[in-house]
């Protein structure tokens, strides 16, 4: 996908130490997918109200996620059936920056969304002790009990409300790679709005004005559909329709 970056510059800048400010590690999170064709429009109608994050004059930075689960893909199936009070493990990489973090996200019974990572070395993606006392402290899990899954790349751009406490990022050239396949998204946006609680802010009115519903899948459950096409994943077939729709060909999964 081609950003208009003369769009983005059209945004007012956040830094990235301005934006810790907004950090929001405990969360309420609501995503949406839509076709790459209505970015730019949507860009357009947000710069008022929006600041973007640059670095370095980048607005738009290549993300890197290494996925863990259990031998039995438990986290995805916990997933799949709506279950609350459930965990996701990875690494992930801000590649301009060379900054690489382990993070562990848990989702509770209330749908809040709770983030803690710890700072890792950056090319090496390795669970170490590090990792594994991380874990006992914020899941119920250990290294033994997981392993690696599957990569995510993709661009993001980060956007930062001018006035409420919310951040809303949207990737694009996604792309998921395990050691046999790799799965590119073509002509998709994923978007996240994180919230400290849920208020109708201007990006999901605009959301809604295009018809564009808010959803529930994260693109390691995607990417978990694409990869490993044996996997049931009834629940999450209606999100790969609509992504067969954008991209109007015939995605193979089972």
């Amino acid at each position: 996908m081609t950003i208009n970056l003369d769009l983005l510059n059209e945004f007012n800048p956040i830094s990235l130490e301005q934006m810790d400010n907004v950090a929001l590690m405990d969360r309420v999170d609501t995503k949406f997918i839509f076709n790459q064709i209505t970015l730019s429009e949507i860009l357009n109608d947000l710069k008022e109200d929006y600041s973007v994050l640059e670095i370095n004059q980048i607005r738009a930075f290549q993300y890197h996620s290494l996925y863990f689960d259990t031998p039995d893909f438990k986290l995805f199936y916990n997933h799949h059936r709506g279950k609350t009070s459930r965990f996701k493990f990875r690494f992930r990489s801000y590649i301009e920056s060379k900054l690489t973090f382990f993070e562990v996200k848990y989702k509770d019974n209330k749908g809040r969304t709770k983030k803690s990572r710890i700072k890792e070395n950056h090319s090496e993606y390795l669970l170490n002790e590090n990792t594994n006392i991380f874990l006992n402290e914020k899941s119920t899990f250990k290294n033994i009990d997981i392993e690696e899954k599957i990569w995510v790349n993709y661009k993001r751009i980060t956007l930062v409300n001018n006035t409420e406490n919310e951040r809303v990022t949207i990737d694009m050239d996604i792309e998921f790679l395990n050691q046999n396949e790799t799965f590119k998204l073509e002509n998709i946006v994923l978007a996240e709005v994180k919230q400290d609680k849920q208020i109708n802010s201007v990006f999901k009115r605009i959301m809604h004005k295009k018809h564009i519903r808010p959803g529930s899948i994260s693109k390691y459950c995607l990417g978990i559909c694409f990869l490993y096409k044996n996997l049931i994943h009834n629940n999450f077939k209606p999100y790969i329709h609509q992504i067969q729709k954008f991209t109007k060909k015939q995605l193979q999964y089972a």
